[in-house]
């Protein structure tokens, strides 16, 4: 099913997620993108919290990223989270990043399975969930 479903967040890079140059961490990306996932589903009403009461966990399968350029400590970062489609048990996820200068630093991809809590198999989506982006 395709989704098309777009999403902005917006974060500040911290002191702390930088090194001695000042420039963001390249492993804090992952993170970033996590942040735009979450909110992403979170403005469709849809929580990892919830998700995960009913038993149903979402673990990421795949991660690409190509960096384009450098965040800095105290940037505004854009992020910009596409859900692209939903292919049986599988949740496609686009994603770019941009400085205050609205530079696209980073460009990504990742890929995230529906799975059983208790048995950590592969399920299908739930209907809920299905539902929330047939409207």
């Amino acid at each position: 099913m395709e989704i098309g479903f777009e999403s902005t967040h917006y974060l500040r890079v911290r002191y702390g997620e930088t090194d001695k140059m000042g420039y963001c961490y390249y492993g804090n990306y992952a993170e970033f993108l996590e942040v735009g996932r979450v909110e992403a589903l979170r403005s469709k009403g849809i929580t990892y919290r919830e998700l995960e009461e009913s038993g149903i966990m979402l673990p990421v399968s795949e991660f690409h990223i190509r960096y384009l350029a450098p965040a800095k400590y105290d940037d505004l970062l854009k992020i910009f989270t596409r859900i692209t489609k939903l292919s049986g048990t599988r949740l496609y996820f686009e994603y770019e990043i941009y400085n205050e200068k609205n530079i696209k630093i980073i460009q990504a991809e990742t890929t995230l399975v529906f799975v059983n809590a208790q048995t950590m198999k592969p399920i299908q989506a739930p209907e809920t969930f299905l539902n929330v982006f047939h409207d």
